[in-house]
């Protein structure tokens, strides 16, 4: 692979095809087939409803509608679908034959499965009727039994009478007697109402009629399924009973409005027998008739089920050939479509030989043309990734798209994202458990790339960034030798302690003359200035790496200026910025590592080591602006301190008003050099048409050319004014904010030693049965809360701050990001439902 491919995107062209009309349809398939071509619309102007396909698209859609249908009606009836193989579709283009012949068996299907449908939910309609009238007939039995012994309760109580009553009293109360019993013809009301609903039902009748009604329910025990929703509803029987036709009429209005079904059932008790037998021999037939009924809807379905995937797949295949076809132009004298579209230079080869497959399958004589055009139309912006790199690109990509042939942030992002994101995460235990993970997605990844849950799939996209973030931090983990807070005594350490002491007492460690070899001593674990020391190593270490990983950013600039013919830019734009950079935060990491260089342990007369406290860098950065070339003596680094960051400072000075004006002037010198040209040239075209008479010939990609904008100076000064205001101050602000190395290092390291120290470790002091409880409960708590807390919440939290450090203080120094993605017809995104 070439290394402008490695920096930049794929080179593309602008290809046009000459498809004859016989063979456009096997020749779009081949191309989606290896999808290396981005169409271009050359009907824009044409609406949706008149472009030359539509007809073809609509009866595909009905066809794609069907396909959905039969795979509801599958899903419902939880029958496994086949899934689709080589063997059951071949990725050729299908014959118009072959289109018709699938259509006529859709609706062929479809007919007989509406058909068992109705009839199905007909019997099922049926037989909710005849079950739930079972139950009425059932219940209503001892309905009728408590209601006439009611009856006769209120009769014998109205018979009775006081002998003593005087005759008048007498006559009156025959003739109320008489009416109670007219008031006892009683109707009544039989049917069925939804479980839920029958507290509602008893309030509405009860406050409608005043309590004038006696009712009576019993709960079905039997499911019933309704046949609407396919669902199990719980249902009561219900039996009414009042006096009058108007009361009987507002009874049935009530119920009905409130879902309930009403049954007519007869008063006596050997017709309601009989009614009984005659509804339950009834159910036993329905019965059997529904079971035929299902087993032969479901044998259809098993029939459509084996073929279903790979008719779907023909169905969509052949609406986005058409729906891609419709992009084209359609030449009547030379009966061929004309197509325009952009492809990677290096595939050329691969759609022309795509296309000679296609026109000889074909089988006709007819060649498909492929011209390559010249043309000044800004081309979408190609990189070519495999499964390991995809992950990295795809968080560039998140950012912005790259302009064409700009240098593409996603190679360095492989190396540079899971180290940053390791130093904030560094531990060996932590890494190590995130590199397990990673590693199943990875040795598992055909099985799991079927999964659909939407967060998973995040995961499993960036499996190999998480495989590297946990490399890089069990890497780390030994630099900073912390391995789930405790540390690692590989080598022998530079310090010895007392071998006598006093516990209470404040004890020095001694250096000894060795040098532990790799990563921190494990002398510091423990220690109580631990915390100072490393807090300060982490401190400078996030300046270092950020400083350099933000040079390299402005670097990059060189490579684009380069790439775009704008030489002169490097001397107006990177000299300035990298010398400002360089002259303040990079003299501050020379400072640094000097420092780091240097003894600050001295030997006194008598032989004894003294420690001479050196200079703080934080200190000597601001009195570098505030004292231009003095330094106290005692603050003093190094020799010639003074004028040498007077020097620097100078240079950094002189840089802003660089970067402020030659840049802008020297595009007005060059928009004056070109608009005399530009003068030139037409003065010389009008006298070439006054010559010749006639107006001179364009160019035949005249329709190609971009407009150019309008130069004004003002606005170039503007946005000049605002790039060198943003670029110094983010020197700064974007050294600081890598600062977050150091703070979600100490925080991770303390959080962890917190939790081991509250979790497992407080149970070593224990003994006995207590100590074996403790240990377990206590291990299993930390590992469950270092799980979702130091891995999920931490490694989430380091994950988006590296992400900020890489679209915000490194990308922001060089990538432009205004450039549009390839995206290539091809029948995967179609197939997956990306596109339409």
């Amino acid at each position: 692979m070439a290394p402008s491919t490695l920096f930049r995107s794929e080179e593309m062209s602008l290809i046009q095809l000459y498809i004859p009309v016989e063979v456009a349809q096997p020749c779009v398939a081949e191309l989606g087939e290896i999808g290396k071509v981005q169409f271009r619309d050359l009907n824009p102007e044409v609406n949706a409803f008149q472009r030359s396909f539509v007809s073809e698209i609509r009866r595909l859609d009905e066809m794609e509608r069907l396909c959905r249908f039969f795979n509801t009606q599958i899903e419902k009836a939880d029958i496994p679908m086949r899934p689709l193989t080589a063997a059951a579709y071949s990725s050729r283009a299908r014959s118009a034959q072959e289109v018709d012949d699938l259509e006529e068996k859709l609706k062929e299907h479809e007919s007989r499965i509406l058909q068992m449908n109705g009839s199905y939910e007909t019997l099922q309609r049926r037989y909710l009727q005849l079950t739930e009238l079972c139950h009425v007939l059932r219940e209503s039995g001892g309905f009728f039994e408590q209601a006439e012994s009611r009856q006769d309760t209120i009769r014998n109580s109205m018979d009775e009478g006081d002998a003593s009553t005087p005759l008048l009293e007498h006559d009156v109360e025959q003739q109320t007697h008489q009416d109670d019993m007219n008031r006892l013809n009683l109707g009544y009301v039989t049917g069925v109402i939804s479980r839920q609903r029958m507290q509602t039902f008893e309030r509405v009748l009860w406050r409608s009629l005043r309590g004038n009604l006696y009712m009576n329910s019993a709960e079905i025990d039997e499911p019933i399924v309704d046949p609407d929703s396919d669902e199990v509803v719980e249902k009561n029987v219900f039996a009414i009973f009042a006096h009058g036709r108007e009361i009987i009429n507002k009874i049935r209005k009530i119920s009905q409005s409130l879902g309930a079904t009403l049954y007519s059932v007869d008063d006596s008790a050997d017709k309601r027998r009989d009614a009984l037998l005659d509804v339950t021999s009834r159910i036993e037939d329905l019965n059997n008739v529904l079971s035929n009924t299902s087993q032969t809807r479901r044998t259809e379905l098993l029939k459509i089920a084996e073929n279903l995937t790979s008719w779907t797949t023909v169905v969509r295949k052949e609406k986005a050939i058409y729906h891609t076809m419709n992009l084209f132009n359609y030449d009547v004298n030379r009966k061929c479509l004309i197509a325009e579209g952009w492809c990677p230079k290096n595939d050329i080869p691969i759609i022309q030989h795509a296309l000679k497959n296609a026109t000889e399958s074909s089988g006709t004589n007819l060649p498909s043309i492929l011209t390559e055009l010249v043309t000044k139309k800004t081309p979408p912006t190609y990189h070519r990734t495999n499964k390991f790199t995809e992950g990295f690109q795809n968080v560039i990509d998140a950012y912005g798209i790259a302009r064409y042939r700009e240098v593409n942030p996603g190679l360095f992002t492989v190396i540079s994202f899971p180290f940053l994101f390791a130093i904030m995460f560094g531990d060996v235990g932590h890494g190590f458990l995130m590199f397990l993970f990673a590693l199943y997605m990875v040795i598992n990844e055909k099985k799991l790339a079927s999964v659909k849950d939407e967060i998973f799939s995040m995961f499993f996209s960036g499996r190999y960034m998480v495989l590297l973030m946990g490399l890089f931090s069990i890497y780390v983990g030994f630099i900073y030798n912390d391995m789930f807070s405790l540390s690692l005594d590989l080598f022998k350490s530079g310090f010895d302690w007392p071998t006598e002491y006093n516990s209470t007492d404040t004890i020095d460690a001694t250096p000894n003359g060795d040098v532990y070899p790799f990563g921190l001593d494990p002398a510091w674990h423990g220690s109580e200035n631990f915390l100072l020391f490393t807090n300060s190593y982490k401190m400078k270490q996030a300046i270092i790496i950020g400083v350099i990983h933000m040079t390299f950013g402005i670097c990059l600039q060189v490579y684009n200026h380069v790439n775009f013919k704008n030489k002169m830019f490097i001397w107006l734009e990177f000299v300035p910025q990298i010398l400002f950079m360089s002259s303040i935060f990079g003299y501050l990491t020379f400072c640094i590592l000097y420092k780091w260089s240097v003894d600050w342990w001295a030997l006194d007369d008598q032989g004894n080591h003294i420690h001479n406290p050196p200079p703080n860098l934080l200190n000597m950065l601001i009195y570098m602006f505030l004292s231009p070339g003095k330094v106290n003596p005692e603050d003093q680094l190094y020799p010639g301190q003074g004028p040498i960051q007077a020097v620097l400072l100078l240079i950094a000075v002189v840089c802003v008003p660089w970067m402020w004006f030659a840049k802008p002037y020297y595009l007005k010198v060059q928009h004056n050099k070109h608009r005399y040209h530009s003068v030139a040239e037409d003065e010389n075209v009008a006298y070439d048409e006054e010559q010749n008479g006639h107006a001179a010939g364009g160019s035949a990609d005249a329709d190609d050319d971009e407009e150019e904008e309008e130069f004004e100076f003002s606005e170039v000064m503007i946005h000049q004014t605002i790039h060198t205001i943003e670029f110094c101050l983010n020197c700064i602000s974007n050294t600081a904010s890598y600062l977050r190395l150091w703070a979600l290092s100490l925080a991770h390291a303390q959080l962890s030693s917190v939790l081991w120290d509250m979790t497992f470790k407080i149970w070593f002091s224990f003994t006995g049965p207590i100590a074996v409880i403790g240990i377990f409960v206590g291990f299993a708590m930390w590992f469950v809360l270092t799980i979702f807390i130091l891995l999920g919440m931490e490694g989430l939290s380091a994950f988006l701050h590296t992400l900020r450090l890489h679209w915000v203080e490194f990308d922001g120094k060089f990538y432009m990001a205004d450039g549009y993605k390839f995206e290539p017809f091809t029948f995967s995104t179609v197939l997956d439902g990306k596109s339409e």
